[in-house]
């Protein structure tokens, strides 16, 4: 017969996420106040960016915030236990009667993004229900030209929502999207309206709405410049030292000896891989630290596994924990990766306390 794993105690992970539960809190509540009038929601799919939807959900309940996005239906199930239902907005609607039976029966709300949705819904009793209008992103989203159809005028529609396709830069193309959203709120009739996402928030009051909808700034991330200084860094990845090694002057370091000892040298293997999301554009480029002292990454990033240069911490041995160098500013410009990707890409081993 197996073994029952429950019957074991399971050991603590190599890996953990450690998270500023203030600085999350702060986070919201400075987009909120950003928001004028409005008030912000929290974009929460994709686990919370990585975060941890279960940690993130209550912090920020604590905080103040009412509304959720998630993109998937799973992703609702998650928050249930933790938030009403009916706080609960799924972006990508009801596919199937599947999904409309989902909704019914937990409260859950959808997001309406066809006539084909919105007639599905509406075929099956419906109730109130959120409705996205693409504006210009060419994405999820009725078409300007479905807004006369009879189906809009029949649905209870609590928040219509549309998304900015280029809020992070001064451009055209955010007036444009702004006017016709203001076409939008005279064509659909809904309860509140919503367009701003985290750098739509610092386009100003008339992108505001009644509802914004901040996801990457929450977590830390820098939408636009002017949030520098105020937005507070949340995720700071640990992996602990698996093992010290002694590498001799000229032997290679990894997959395809791509770092050279330059002279003898004390080495860390630690336990973070690209199977966690540390992805091997780290490698040569990556660092670290323990106790304010900063830890280069050796060589390639491997599956399970890094190493890096313990010569500056002599202190430093199995067992002890680094954080890895994750301030998504610079983290992007010297990883290459977007600040979306930093935070989605925290894999499930990361151990992230509830």
């Amino acid at each position: 017969m197996p073994s029952d794993p429950t019957r074991f105690a399971l050991p603590p992970a190599a890996l953990r996420l450690r998270l500023d539960r203030e600085a999350l809190a702060h986070n919201w509540r400075m987009l909120d106040g950003w928001s004028g009038t409005a008030t912000a929601g929290a974009a929460v799919k994709a686990d919370a960016y990585g975060m941890g939807a279960t940690v993130v959900v209550p912090e920020l309940t604590r905080a103040g915030c009412r509304n959720w996005f998630v993109a998937h239906w799973g992703e609702a199930a998650v928050l249930l236990p933790h938030v009403p239902a009916e706080q609960i907005a799924v972006l990508h609607g009801p596919l199937n009667d599947a999904d409309v039976a989902f909704a019914l029966e937990s409260g859950v709300r959808p997001v309406l993004n066809s006539l084909e949705q919105a007639r599905r819904w509406y075929a099956a009793g419906g109730g109130v229900c959120h409705v996205m209008v693409d504006t210009g992103i060419n994405r999820l989203g009725l078409a300007m030209g479905d807004l006369g159809d009879p189906v809009l005028q029949a649905l209870t529609i609590d928040c219509c929502i549309s998304h900015l396709a280029s809020a992070d830069e001064d451009v055209p193309q955010n007036a444009q999207q702004l006017d016709r959203f203001g076409q939008v709120r005279q064509q659909v009739p809904a309860q509140r309206y919503s367009l701003a996402n985290s750098a739509g928030i610092m386009l100003g009051d008339a992108y505001h709405a009644d509802l914004t909808r901040p996801g990457l700034a929450l977590y830390g991330g820098i939408a636009r410049a002017e949030m520098a200084g105020a937005i507070r860094q949340v995720a700071y990845p640990e992996a602990a030292v698996l093992q010290v090694r002694r590498i001799e002057a000229g032997e290679g370091v990894g997959y395809n000896a791509t770092f050279i000892a330059p002279r003898p040298m004390r080495a860390g293997v630690i336990a973070l891989g690209y199977a966690d999301g540390y992805m091997r554009c780290w490698s040569g480029k990556g660092g670290l630290s323990w106790r304010g002292a900063r830890i280069p990454v050796l060589g390639r990033i491997s599956m399970d596994l890094t190493i890096v240069a313990l010569d500056d911490v002599p202190g430093c041995g199995e067992g002890d924990w680094l954080t890895v160098d994750y301030d998504p500013v610079s983290a992007a410009a010297i990883s290459g990766l977007s600040q979306y990707e930093l935070f989605t890409l925290l894999g499930r081993r990361f151990f992230r306390q509830s």
